[in-house]
């Protein structure tokens, strides 16, 4: 037997219970995992409450752990037992052990500890592709992110300011903006009410390219408003809740402004670019480019209080959690 977090209904933290399910058997194409720590992530409260909808019931949440390859199954040629690994994507992760799909499982290097590795894949590649790919950060540009002390945040300030960007950081706290600075964030607004305002400010009129946009309902239009003409809004996460249903000419009216809402599975579903993706984001890691900042953890059994800090808005940088 291995112990998981599992839910049996959606709803508070208080539905998530401890308990002992049957050490899972890697299949065709699969490697377990005996996981030595598991990220937190804002996805796995939409799955925990029902935003998003669960796979099946009872449901084992969590989308990004590294460990170690305990048992290879048929077929699986590029891993082997022992080989230290990190991942992120398909749920399951609340485990103290778990299978997964190997071409989704990335090995982490030594120089890489496990606690970093766990914090640093859905997040860190999440900030990759955003920066690289979906609009690609050039020397000179002025962007906005924001929740700029949270885990993307904290990566995005970091590695922006390496790529010659300056950054507007949004948060919530002074506190919190002191962290953001402290990590690369030019300029660090509280609050999102005068956001449009600052940013012709700071820009002198200019406005931004691309908006980086994760809290979702409470903050759609301020961003929407803070775009150059062409310019991205990048809609990436609901902290605050879902974004409501918008006229689309509103696009048009606001100066012909692009609208996407990305997500990592989407730029990581081929084996190439989850690679490239995961390379890009380990390389800045080594080099201490971007640190990843683990601010809290707690044990995986205790995974209600992580949840209960989070949606509180309590946390900064990364947490993870220990089995």
């Amino acid at each position: 037997m291995t112990k998981a977090i599992r839910i049996h209904a959606t709803g508070g933290p208080e539905v998530m219970v401890w308990e002992d399910v049957p050490t899972p058997e890697p299949g065709a194409g699969e490697v377990l995992i005996k996981h030595e720590a598991v990220g937190l992530n804002y996805i796995d409260v939409y799955f925990r409450s029902g935003l998003y909808k669960a796979p099946s019931m009872p449901l084992t949440i969590g989308m990004e752990g590294a460990g170690t390859v305990l048992a290879l199954g048929s077929g699986v040629t590029s891993f082997a037992v022992g080989d230290r690994v990190a991942y992120a994507g398909p749920i399951g992760g609340y485990a103290t052990e778990r299978t997964i799909a190997a071409d989704r499982v990335i090995k982490l290097p030594a120089a890489i500890d496990f606690t970093t590795g766990a914090a640093m894949m859905l997040q860190g590649m999440t900030a990759q592709y955003l920066l690289r790919r979906t609009h690609r950060v050039q020397r000179g540009e002025t962007i906005v992110i924001h929740a700029a002390a949270g885990g993307v945040g904290l990566i995005i300030c970091q590695w922006a300011r390496h790529l010659g960007a300056t950054v507007i950081g949004v948060v919530s706290t002074a506190a919190k903006a002191e962290l953001a600075k402290a990590n690369g964030a030019d300029h660090v607004l509280i609050g999102h009410d005068n956001l449009p305002a600052e940013v012709k400010r700071i820009t002198g009129g200019a406005m931004v390219p691309v908006v980086y946009d994760s809290v979702g309902k409470d903050t759609f239009n301020a961003s929407i408003d803070s775009l150059a003409p062409l310019g991205l809004m990048v809609s990436f996460g609901n902290a605050s809740g879902p974004v409501p249903p918008i006229d689309v000419g509103l696009l048009g009216a606001k100066g012909s402004l692009y609208l996407t809402r990305p997500s990592l599975a989407t730029y990581t579903a081929k084996r190439g670019d989850l690679e490239t993706c995961a390379g890009e984001l380990i390389d800045v890691v080594s080099k201490g480019i971007v640190k990843i900042q683990v601010k809290q953890t707690f044990p995986l059994k205790d995974a209600a209080a992580a949840h209960r800090a989070l949606e509180a808005r309590k946390t900064t940088g990364s947490t993870v959690l220990i089995p």
